[in-house]
């Protein structure tokens, strides 16, 4: 729902979201790290065609879900590469707030993030749903729209030179 709400404060004219749920590719091809079927190859392309990308993850046990971990792992080397990244997490506990920086932020800008936005955590207790609305605290949604913001921002300035500091993968045509 999280994702859902960035997307929606996201969408305009000038940026295209879309979506996309590891819960919904093949477990198997995940778990087995086959990168050629079709729901991994799908994702890895829509992936490499974004300028930005919103990663949201559960916090269980003061880490991010191995779901996601999975997935990262299956990934090249240089996936994120010039690519503007925004971390989102929810949880149960404010206890487990620093988890997207000290686990997750490392292994994004290892994969060449051109730009990490600075991570967001949600807590549970901040989102509701009334009458079928998604909902979220106001300090927290104040928190949330700056950090739409500051990656909007990011993905708006991508320039030729957004490689500078990072390996660029080779693309095959």
């Amino acid at each position: 729902m999280v994702v859902d709400h960035i997307l929606e404060m996201l969408a305009g004219a000038t940026l295209l979201t879309r979506h996309i749920k590891l819960r919904d590719m093949d477990p198997e091809a995940l778990i087995h790290a086959k990168s050629a079927h079709i729901s991994v190859a799908r994702t890895v392309a829509a992936m490499d065609q974004a300028d930005g990308i919103v990663i949201a993850t559960p916090i269980f046990k003061a880490s991010y879900s191995g779901l996601l971990k999975i997935f990262l792992d299956l990934l090249p080397q240089f996936a994120l590469s010039g690519k503007a990244v925004l971390p989102i997490a929810t949880g149960g506990s404010v206890a487990h707030l620093l988890a997207l920086d000290y686990g997750l932020r490392p292994v994004l800008q290892s994969m060449g993030a051109r730009h990490i936005v600075q991570s967001l955590f949600v807590p549970e207790t901040d989102m509701t749903v009334v009458d079928g609305q998604f909902r979220i605290a106001e300090q927290t949604g104040a928190l949330l729209h700056e950090a739409t913001y500051h990656f909007r921002r990011a993905v708006e300035s991508t320039t030729d030179d957004r490689f500078l500091g990072h390996p660029r993968p080779v693309r095959t045509a």
